[in-house]
């Protein structure tokens, strides 16, 4: 690899809610004792089963209290349950919070459409990021709260990002998992694709049917150290990411892209693969995903295959926090010197080659991998090791971890290459042109013009969101084959078309007319994993949601993984795609966005590539997050949050000489009376021109993403044209860059430097 972990991830707290019960005993109780007749699956009761009757499903105990407010989503509880867990004895709070969720606050918003409430406040916490700012408020974090959703890896990426989040110097803790809780959308979408096996899942077995839908959650307390210390649990040694670029659900046939995450992996844990004790694979129990798997870990151990098995037979499949559950699961298996069953199984499948472990059995391991697979292809791998005293023992003494410092690890510089926005004036030009006139480019564009560059085969079957990245897409690569091969996507509320077109066949007609496609189209990673599809794209591809600010989380895991590659890797796979859309839904935007306003849309993109060195005057601005936190809720701290956020980037004389201008992008929900508008610039002090954004690109939560475009072409101009100038007429940059600043449920600050 390009660069070496030279900081460490240590694991010191855990925290896990699943059907099986509540801590790591109970895990580990239910991986002894369960068996083919006896699985913490019931019949489901959060809601009405529909035409089929009650499947088996992995629910939570209801008799287990969850803490939270009444009126969070379940998701939301779930996850603060794990999340109390793991920081318990911890005495100082996370630097940052990171989590991989994919249903959000959809069990409570499908109760409210259901229902018929029109009040936007009752979902107020739909958005798949509430559920990290909520954890992250609960447990003292005023550093990022990130949310991957990249469907069922998702917290197996969450955890990667983690990692390189502590080895890049930027926190020394972090609280990292997943949680998801069930709700129709995937209890029945899953069976309307005939995924569901009504006798419950049988991973690896011959007569495998299908998997277990699930919920759950499961928290990390990562620390950064050079070595271990009292309070260590385990360490997560290293983690890999790749896409499929094959289909929207089915795995890669040859298993390609599972095998490029496992190889990526160990590469990035420094590990070969004989070095590996146990295997806990994904394991679903569908057919094409446990014969995709099983070749790819064929092909990666060769003749040296190390002891495997799927626990989704104890907990079903809990989707988001399919990884972190599963990571646990590794913990368990670390400290207590077990090997977990391959619950579920009679007779393995002899095509597939594996031996899955019938019944736990001990044995003493120092290293074990840990798959997450997700529609859209994308893959992640976890490798985590054991801390062993001298006599051999697993390490996993009490007390809280001290204070823990290191040095910062290496960065890229990452360079604009290319760069493409849609709003609702047109496409790149039509934009520019209207911004540097200082006049509106909100609005929606007509599909046909969203699609105009594009091929009718690319978007036939494709609704307002993926047409948007896909025309992104075309628009910075036409031809496919020569763009970058790792996308970074940023989406508030995902595809909200497919969303809602298949909810309301669900609620109109009782499961019977529900489109298996608008389910598989419903998931916010599906637009990213269409564009690496179109592009070939086989490289690390995540999707982060985090309301208004997703396109600056998705810049931030680009920035993370710049380096993340082989050396051996051409220079066009080492290239980065950051991207941010969001479209506007006549029904569902005006309740889940609180923006509200003129109905507007569209998004944006940064082809960049990594180098080590950004000198001045080279072709290209340079683009770079250089703050990140999570905003204050109460409004009399906002003042002192904007105070904190001027200082972090080195106080109102730096950004006076290091900037020519700043755009501001406040969303209307956070616009309140103008409070932190005023308190910012109180703040910044900042002598030059400052542009209000959003009044011009409109109200959608990747706005921010076209402002990244339009200061993009700022810095590469080199002035502040005169329709932005306040009357100033032109405003020369001074060889200065241009500031994009954040001011809604996050602060953040961008930086665009010649």
């Amino acid at each position: 690899m390009s660069r070496g972990p030279s900081i460490r991830a240590f694991i010191t707290g855990l925290g896990v809610v699943t059907p099986a019960g509540v801590g790591l005993d109970a895990q580990v109780r239910a991986l002894l004792e369960s068996s083919v007749e006896h699985r913490p699956l019931e019949p489901l009761w959060l809601f009405e089963p529909g035409v089929g009757g009650p499947r088996p499903a992995g629910q939570v105990p209801r008799e287990l209290p969850l803490p939270g407010p009444a009126d969070w989503p379940r998701t939301h509880r779930l996850a603060l349950a794990a999340a109390e867990q793991a920081m318990a004895g911890a005495e100082l709070p996370p630097d940052a919070v990171v989590l991989g969720v994919t249903t959000g606050g959809m069990p409570l918003s499908e109760e409210l459409l259901l229902a018929g409430v029109k009040d936007p406040q009752r979902y107020r916490l739909h958005g798949s990021g509430t559920v990290a700012e909520r954890v992250a408020r609960a447990v003292g974090c005023r550093g990022p709260a990130l949310t991957v959703s990249t469907a069922c890896s998702s917290a197996g990426v969450a955890l990667k990002v983690a990692l390189e989040l502590i080895r890049a110097g930027r926190c020394q803790r972090v609280l990292a998992g997943g949680a998801d809780a069930l709700c129709r959308l995937t209890y029945f979408g899953f069976s309307l694709l005939k995924l569901v096996d009504p006798r419950g899942t049988r991973p690896l077995d011959r007569e495998r049917a299908g998997m277990s839908v699930s919920e759950g959650a499961a928290m990390l307390l990562l620390h950064a150290a050079e070595t271990p210390h009292p309070g260590v649990i385990a360490e997560l040694l290293g983690g890999g990411l790749s896409c499929d670029a094959h289909h929207p659900t089915a795995p890669h046939p040859e298993g390609l892209g599972a095998f490029l995450a496992m190889q990526a992996a160990l590469s990035d844990a420094g590990l070969g693969p004989r070095r590996i004790d146990y295997v806990n694979l994904h394991g679903t129990g569908t057919r094409d995903n446990d014969a995709a798997e099983a070749l790819a870990v064929r092909d990666l151990f060769d003749d040296r295959l190390p002891p495997v098995s799927s626990t989704k037979g104890v907990f079903g499949h809990p989707l988001a926090a399919a990884g972190a559950v599963e990571a646990v699961v590794c913990l368990a298996a670390l400290t207590r010197d077990l090997l977990p069953a391959n619950v579920g199984l009679t007779e393995p499948d002899p095509e597939l080659g594996l031996t899955p472990l019938r019944e736990p059995r001990r044995a003493e391991l120092h290293a074990v991998m840990s798959n997450s697979f997700g529609f859209g292809g994308n893959n992640a791998a976890l490798v985590l090791g054991a801390v062993r005293n001298t006599a051999g023992q697993a390490v996993h003494l009490s007390g809280p971890g001290g204070r823990l410092k290191a040095p910062p690890g290496p960065t890229a510089c990452l360079r604009v290459v290319g760069s493409a926005c849609l709003t609702g004036a047109g496409h790149t030009r039509e934009t520019w042109e209207r911004f540097a006139g200082g006049q509106r480019c909100a609005g929606l564009l007509p599909d046909a013009d969203v699609v105009r560059e594009l091929p009718p085969r690319v978007c036939r079957r494709q609704k307002r969101l993926p047409r948007l990245v896909l025309a992104l897409g075309q628009a910075l690569c036409p031809d496919a084959e020569a763009g970058p091969r790792r996308i970074f996507f940023g989406t508030g509320f995902g595809p909200l078309s497919e969303t809602h077109d298949f909810l309301h066949e669900l609620f109109s007609d009782p499961q019977r007319l529900a489109s298996p496609i608008d389910f598989v189209g419903s998931v916010h990673n599906a637009p990213a994993g269409q564009l690496a599809m179109r592009l070939g794209a086989r490289g690390a591809n995540l999707t982060a949601s985090v309301g208004d600010s997703s396109f600056e989380a998705a810049l931030l895991m680009a920035e993370l993984l710049a380096l993340d590659v082989e050396e051996r890797e051409t220079p066009r796979a080492r290239e980065l795609l950051v991207l941010g859309a969001d479209e506007h839904h006549p029904v569902l935007s005006p309740l889940f966005d609180p923006c509200g306003g003129e109905p507007a849309d569209g998004g944006g993109a940064l082809w960049l590539r990594p180098e080590a060195d950004c000198a001045p005057g080279q072709a290209g601005p340079s683009v770079r997050l250089r703050a990140c936190r999570l905003a204050p809720e109460r409004p009399e701290d906002v003042a002192a949050g904007l105070a904190a956020l001027v200082a972090e980037l080195g106080g109102p004389a730096a950004l006076g000489e290091r900037y020519g201008a700043l755009l501001v992008d406040l969303p209307a929900g956070h616009r309140q009376g103008g409070e932190r508008w005023r308190a910012f610039v109180q703040a910044a002090a900042f002598p030059g021109p400052v542009v209000d954004v959003r009044p011009l690109l409109g109200e959608f939560a990747s706005a921010s993403a076209v402002a990244a475009v339009l200061a993009a072409r700022l810095v590469a101009g080199g002035e502040l044209p005169a329709g932005l100038g306040a009357g100033r007429g032109p405003v020369a940059l001074g060889g200065r860059g241009v500031l994009l600043v954040g001011l809604g449920a996050h602060l953040t600050a961008v930086d665009f430097s010649p």
